[in-house]
């Protein structure tokens, strides 16, 4: 196995040996990056947590947790999460393709919330579920160069797993991947075994894709349903600003001019009424304005009246010189 730094960077290097495959008979090398993990967001695990890049493209929870038993042995492994199964996450919070833009659109336009009970949230998930296609990967595969977080079970394993790291640098004994990650202790083959596998589920039994079609039909006419009954009943209720949702097609899409006359009726209604609570509120301020200046002046009219009645008296004490 060639030699190569141990460090590069923050990043310890561990080499791993890629036993033999059918499709390459020689033994080879890939090369794991690990370091203590430093989110941007730290939270309460990053001390026994390690950030792994360039992970394999087969790897998965038993592989890691096969490879770091070979290093500080076993119980130390708790979990690991992929860079793409975060994604994932975040794609399933998005729309799905059996969701109708109508109903989207009539939904976001009157501020309508999502409030599904439990039940109904897993049967939704089962119907979207039976409605996507058979997958055509006997197993999950990994972009090329991805990356991973592994959670030990205390911050002295993750400490450990990067000193087995540098000693096997220094001693040149690198792990073997695979190992006894799975019963048989081989790796799945990625080679033509693998291949003639993805050729296979690419062409689904017949009756399980039509099962996938009949229940996404189902299920995008089903919400289809719901999306129109939700524009239906929304025509006949104005949003805040009194105006009527009006859409296309249908007997009972446009909204009637009587109805729209109504509804600006009612608008116009509710303008006039604040404008007039606007106008009672600044008369109010008027009033009371004009309260403090009638005191303000009969205070000012009482302090002259007493200079002046002072004036008087003095002026009528003075006695002029003969």
């Amino acid at each position: 196995m060639p030699s190569g730094p141990a460090t590069i960077g923050e990043f310890s290097v561990l080499p791993v040996s890629i036993p033999p495959l059918p499709s390459f008979l020689q033994n080879a090398t890939h090369y794991l990056y690990v370091r203590r993990n430093a989110p941007k967001i730290p939270t309460a695990n990053d001390s026994r947590s390690l950030f792994l890049t360039n992970i394999p493209v087969d790897s998965t929870e038993a592989h890691l947790r096969a490879l770091v038993a070979s290093l500080v042995g076993a119980g130390r492994f708790e979990s690991v999460t992929f860079a793409d199964e975060r994604r994932d996450a975040l794609a399933q919070s998005t729309p799905d393709a059996a969701q109708p833009a109508q109903a989207g659109r009539a939904l976001q336009a009157h501020g309508a919330k999502k409030r599904k009970r439990e039940d109904e949230e897993a049967g939704r998930a089962q119907e979207g579920a039976a409605a996507r296609l058979p997958s055509t990967w006997t197993r999950p595969l990994r972009r090329s160069g991805s990356t991973a977080v592994v959670l030990l079970a205390d911050d002295r394993s993750a400490a450990q797993v990067l000193k087995a790291i540098a000693k096997a640098n220094r001693t040149r004994r690198y792990p073997a991947w695979g190992g006894d990650a799975l019963p048989d202790g081989r790796v799945p083959p990625l080679g033509s075994v693998w291949l003639r596998a993805h050729n296979r589920l690419s062409y689904p039994d017949r009756d399980a894709l039509q099962a996938s079609i009949d229940a996404f039909s189902a299920l995008f006419a089903r919400r289809e349903q719901e999306a129109a009954e939700t524009a239906k009943r929304m025509r006949h209720e104005p949003d805040a600003d009194g105006f009527v949702t009006v859409t296309r097609g249908g007997r009972n899409a446009p909204a009637s001019r009587n109805e729209a006359e109504d509804a600006r009726r009612k608008m116009l209604e509710r303008q006039d009424k604040k404008k007039e609570e606007l106008t009672n509120f600044y008369r109010f301020q008027l009033r009371e304005r004009k309260k403090e200046e009638q005191v303000e002046l009969l205070k000012r009219f009482d302090e002259d009246r007493r200079k002046l009645g002072a004036m008087r008296e003095k002026r009528g004490k003075f006695v002029p010189e003969a």
